[in-house]
């Protein structure tokens, strides 16, 4: 009898302990439910499930946030180093637009302007376009910029571009896809051969042949340079004794990246390890 009773005793104190294991452990999914957002009041079934408190996001130290938030692709309109007007067309063009956004006063920037100033600059893709953007002229140095803008490659002072596009530091670059007018690659770096190595694997993501084959000004040498250079001048509507050729006028140019031109060479890029490298949105160390 003893033994019966003591057998007993075991079964039941067994039981009890499945009991809590199986209380514990539902108590551990209606919490993780709960965390996810799945409301299982029945009292509650008409309201949406979801998260209801914001999701912490933080990026490693040294690396400069993301844009805080996604737009579309816009025209760069605004005013050259020399006091006049000028456009670059992004929106239904035939190629990729790679915007540079960069600031006069910026360190980390000084290799990137000395980099698109040299003829020789080999990029990732084959039907790329370089524009640089800088802040208006009001948030600018007009001198520093036009001592820095490379000759051949199209340069935008406009603070609506910033706006637009949400350019959070600088140096910034956007990859835009021109027929389908959307952002395909973005990111900021320290250095161009980081940018080269974002910009190549944002193209590769899109299928596109980074080939980092020489553009065709880095190609023509002597007169075929100088051609291109006056088939690119005749696109965008400036022909001989053109006001704007003069550095002492106020030109009112309308340069557009679809035409076949020497303008620029170009790239892209998503994301970028830019550890200590990019300086905050606007002009400034």
């Amino acid at each position: 009898m003893t033994a019966l009773v003591v057998a007993l005793a075991v079964v039941v104190g067994l039981l009890a302990v499945l009991v809590i294991g199986l209380l514990r452990s539902h108590a551990d999914i209606l919490r993780a439910l709960h965390e996810l957002g799945v409301d299982l009041d029945p009292d509650a079934a008409d309201s949406p499930a979801g998260v209801t408190s914001p999701v912490a996001f933080r990026t490693q130290e040294g690396v400069p946030e993301p844009r805080g938030e996604q737009t579309g692709a816009f025209d760069v309109v605004g005013a050259t180093a020399r006091g006049g007007s000028t456009k670059v067309g992004v929106v239904g063009t035939p190629h990729t637009t790679l915007l540079a956004f960069l600031s006069s006063g910026c360190l980390t920037c000084r290799e990137f302007w000395d980099a698109f100033a040299d003829p020789e600059l080999r990029l990732p893709g084959s039907n790329t376009r370089l524009a640089i953007v800088t802040k208006g002229p009001a948030n600018e140095s007009l001198s520093a910029v036009r001592a820095l803008a490379p000759t051949d490659v199209p340069t935008v002072m406009s603070d609506d571009a910033w706006t637009d596009y949400a350019v959070p530091v600088s140096p910034y670059f956007l990859l835009i896809d021109g027929p389908t007018s959307t952002v395909i690659g973005e990111g900021a770096a320290a250095s161009w051969t980081q940018v080269q190595s974002l910009l190549s694997q944002a193209l590769a993501d899109r299928g596109i042949a980074a080939s980092g084959e020489a553009t065709p000004r880095a190609r023509a040498t002597g007169k075929e340079r100088e051609h291109l250079a006056d088939e690119a001048l005749l696109a965008a509507g400036i022909r001989p004794g053109d006001p704007s050729l003069y550095p002492t006028a106020a030109p009112q140019d309308q340069i557009d990246l679809t035409a076949d031109s020497a303008h620029a060479p170009a790239t892209a890029a998503r994301s970028a390890d830019a550890a200590g490298g990019p300086e905050p949105n606007g002009s400034g160390d």
